[in-house]
This record gives C-alpha cells, sequence and structure tokens, in this order.
C-alpha cells in the first residue's frame, strides 16, 4: 500500500503501537507484580510501572493531538449506525482512560508519599500531598480505571479481528498497512 492510499500516517500508526504496547504490557506487568511480597525488586518493579505510566501520558496527547488535527476516512458504507456509535464511543473512553489511567496512578503515588522519578534521574511533582486515605481510595480507583480501560482495549481488538475476518471491510488495514486488501 503506498503512503498515499494509507488511511493513516506513519506517525498515527507508530503513536497507536507505543501506546498499545505501553498500556498493555504494563497492565500485565501490574498485575503481575502488585501481589508479590513487598522487596528490593517489588520496589523497583513499582518505579518501572510508574514510568511506563508517564510515558503514556505524552504519547497519549500526541495522539489526541494527531486525531484533533486530521480527519479519519469514514468507515465503511456497509456499517450498521449502531457499529458506527459503538465505534465513536469506544474510541472516546480509550482516550479518557489513556489519561485517567496515568494521571490517577500519578495521584494514588502521591498520596502514599512515593514521588516518582523518572529513570531514577528527572523526579516527577507530587500533586497532592501525602494522605493515606485518600491513597488508598486512589489506589482502587486507579485499579478499577485499568480495569475499564482492559475492557475498552479488548471491545477495540475484537471489532478490529471483526472487521478482518468476519466483515473483511480493510479498516484493520489502516492500522497495519502490511496486511493485504481484501
Amino acid at each position: 500500500m503506498s503512503a498515499e492510499s494509507r488511511d493513516y500516517s506513519a506517525l498515527a500508526i507508530a503513536l497507536h503501537w507505543c501506546a498499545a504496547l505501553l498500556i498493555v504490557g504494563d497492565f500485565a506487568f501490574g498485575l503481575y507484580f502488585v501481589d508479590l511480597p513487598l522487596s528490593p525488586q517489588k520496589l523497583r518493579f513499582f518505579s518501572w510501572h510508574k514510568w511506563a505510566g508517564a510515558i503514556v501520558l505524552p504519547v497519549a496527547a500526541m495522539l489526541l493531538l494527531w486525531r484533533a488535527m486530521h480527519t479519519p476516512s469514514p468507515l465503511p458504507a456497509a456499517m450498521p449506525h449502531w457499529e458506527r456509535q459503538l465505534s465513536k464511543f469506544t474510541h472516546a473512553l480509550l482516550y479518557l482512560f489513556f489519561f485517567a489511567s496515568p494521571v490517577s496512578g500519578w495521584l494514588y503515588s502521591s498520596a502514599a508519599g512515593f514521588q516518582t522519578v523518572l529513570f531514577g534521574a528527572w523526579p516527577i511533582p507530587d500533586i497532592v500531598g501525602r494522605d493515606r486515605e485518600l491513597a488508598e481510595a486512589l489506589k482502587a480507583l486507579h485499579r478499577w480505571i485499568n480495569y475499564a480501560l482492559a475492557a475498552a482495549v479488548a471491545v477495540h481488538v475484537a471489532a478490529a479481528l471483526k472487521h478482518q475476518f468476519v466483515d473483511r471491510d480493510d479498516v484493520l488495514v489502516r492500522m497495519l498497512p502490511f496486511l493485504q486488501k481484501t
């Protein structure tokens, strides 16, 4: 597929997959280490988890900026109205959670009294003061936002696969241009 016939630019595709890898990877990593016993390794894992979350924010901002400046190609004409609406709703949720997840984690970390130091070198300022009760509430909020994000990602992936293998309408080709058009 030529660059001219692509629906999304190389930058948009790169941002999409960067966000996908960061979010899915950090979610899975968080599930892995959250219940480990407290140890120096677990504290390192928390730092790595927070670093990935801190990177999600500018990637999400770039995605949102790209989206604000570019209108994607129309959805397939045969797509039912309810699917179009679900697509818009799911994308809106994804963007909301792209910001809500790292911000809720940042708030939780701040309230728990653990400042994030990006890559161990650049301190990110706390945005709330230390407060144990608030930290517990924010911890639960962060967890549920991430479960909701995981559900939205699952719907997004399922829809993309449906378009590729059931509808065969080349929607997935927009983000995976190496796929053959059907």
